[in-house]
C-alpha cells in the first residue's frame, strides 16, 4: 500500500470518527440546592438518567449541586452566557427582570406542586420566548406551596409580622413582606440558616422540607398554617449548545422539556414536602402553628389584590398584552389541572 493510500484510509478514519464524536456530548447542570434535596433525588438525577437512555448514551449531564459552579442568583445568566449547559433558576431571586413568570409567585395561587406545575408550563410555553429569548426554556414547574415560618409568635394575621425582618423566597413575597409593614431581607435559600441565626432575619418565608434541608427547623418554631405561596423555576438551556446538538440528540432533549416531565420533577418534592408538613405538627415538639380566623383571612386577601393588581400594571408595562386576561388564563389552567389554591389547607 502506497503512503497516499494510507493517507486517504487515515483520513477517511478521522472524518468517520469525528462524526461519530459529535453525536456525543457531555453537558454541565448547575443547581444550588443541597444534593440530598428531594428535587435531586427524585427529579433531577432520574430526568438526566432518562435523557441519556433515550440518547443510548450519546448525551451525558454532569449534576453539580449546591453552588459549586455559581451562586444561586446567577443561574440564568450561568446558562445564557455558556458557564454552564443547563441552570436551574429561581427567576424571582432577580426582582423585576422576568416580570411574566412572575404571576406564578402571587399568594394564594396554588394548593400543590404537581398537578399545577403541568398547567404553568403549558402556561409559560406561550411568553418564554418573549421573555427569556437568550435561552432555550426547558422545563417550568412549582415546588409544594410554602408558608412563613418566625422565630416568634403569634403568626395568623398581617399585622403579626409588622416589624419584622423577613427572608423572602422570591420578588412578589418580597413586595408582600413590605406591604405587611416587615422588611424583606433578600438571601437566597442556602444563606437561610446564617440570616436566622444570626439575628438578621426573624421568619423566613419557604416549603416545610426546606426547613431542614437548610438547617432552621429548630431555629424557626412558629408557623402560619396555611398554603401561601409557590416558587417558578424554570431549567435554562444554554441556546448554542442546544443548537449544536445533532438532530437525533435534539429530539431527545426535546422530549425530555414537556409539561409531563415538569409534573414528574416536581411530584416527589411534592409528596416530600407534604410529609415534613404532616411531621413538623403532629410528631415535633415545642412547634406553634396559626390559622387565620375570618377577619386576618380576608386582610391576606387584600394584600393578595393589591399584588395580583400590581402584577398586571407591571406586566402590562413589559409589553404583555392583556395582562389581565393572561393571569385569568394562568388561574383557570390551574384551577382545571387540580392544582390551584382553594381552601387555607394542605393536600386539597
Amino acid at each position: 500500500m502506497t503512503i497516499r493510500h494510507l493517507t486517504a484510509g487515515t483520513a477517511l478514519a478521522l472524518s468517520v470518527a469525528t462524526a461519530a464524536s459529535a453525536q456525543d456530548v457531555t453537558w454541565a447542570f448547575s443547581h444550588w440546592v443541597p444534593p440530598q434535596s428531594e428535587v435531586q433525588v427524585s427529579g433531577f438525577v432520574p430526568w438526566v438518567e432518562s435523557i441519556n437512555e433515550a440518547s443510548e448514551g450519546r448525551i451525558q449531564i454532569d449534576i453539580f449541586p449546591a453552588q459549586q459552579l455559581g451562586a444561586a442568583p446567577d443561574h440564568y445568566d450561568m446558562a445564557r452566557d455558556g458557564i454552564v449547559d443547563i441552570g436551574f433558576v429561581n427567576p424571582g431571586y432577580q426582582a423585576g427582570r422576568f416580570p411574566i413568570i412572575a404571576a406564578a409567585e402571587l399568594p394564594f395561587l396554588t394548593s400543590n406542586a404537581t398537578s399545577a406545575s403541568r398547567a404553568l408550563h403549558e402556561w409559560y410555553a406561550q411568553y418564554a420566548e418573549q421573555e427569556m429569548p437568550d435561552v432555550k426554556v426547558c422545563l417550568v414547574h412549582f415546588h409544594n406551596p410554602g408558608t412563613l415560618h418566625a422565630i416568634r409568635g403569634p403568626i395568623a394575621g398581617p399585622e403579626d409580622f409588622a416589624g419584622m425582618n423577613i427572608r423572602p423566597p422570591q420578588a412578589t413575597i418580597a413586595r408582600m413582606i413590605s406591604l405587611m409593614g416587615a422588611s424583606p431581607v433578600q438571601v437566597p435559600a442556602p444563606e437561610m440558616r446564617a440570616i436566622l441565626s444570626s439575628g438578621g432575619a426573624d421568619a423566613t418565608v419557604s416549603p416545610w422540607q426546606s426547613l431542614e434541608l437548610f438547617g432552621v427547623e429548630d431555629v424557626v418554631t412558629h408557623h402560619l398554617d396555611m398554603p401561601l405561596y409557590g416558587v417558578a423555576f424554570v431549567y435554562a438551556i444554554n441556546q448554542g449548545s442546544y443548537d449544536a446538538l445533532s438532530d437525533e440528540n435534539r429530539a431527545v432533549i426535546d422530549e425530555h422539556c414537556t409539561p409531563e416531565w415538569s409534573e414528574r420533577i416536581a411530584t416527589g418534592w411534592d409528596t416530600v414536602d407534604v410529609a415534613a408538613y404532616q411531621r413538623i405538627k403532629t410528631e415535633e415538639e415545642g412547634h406553634n402553628f396559626y390559622t387565620p380566623n375570618d377577619e386576618q383571612m380576608a386582610a391576606w386577601m387584600e394584600l393578595s389584590d393589591q399584588l395580583r393588581g400590581e402584577w398586571v400594571a407591571t406586566a402590562t408595562e413589559a409589553g404583555l398584552d392583556d395582562a389581565e386576561g393572561a393571569l385569568a388564563d394562568l388561574i383557570d389552567r390551574l384551577d382545571a389541572a387540580g392544582g390551584g389554591w382553594d381552601s387555607p389547607a394542605w393536600g386539597n
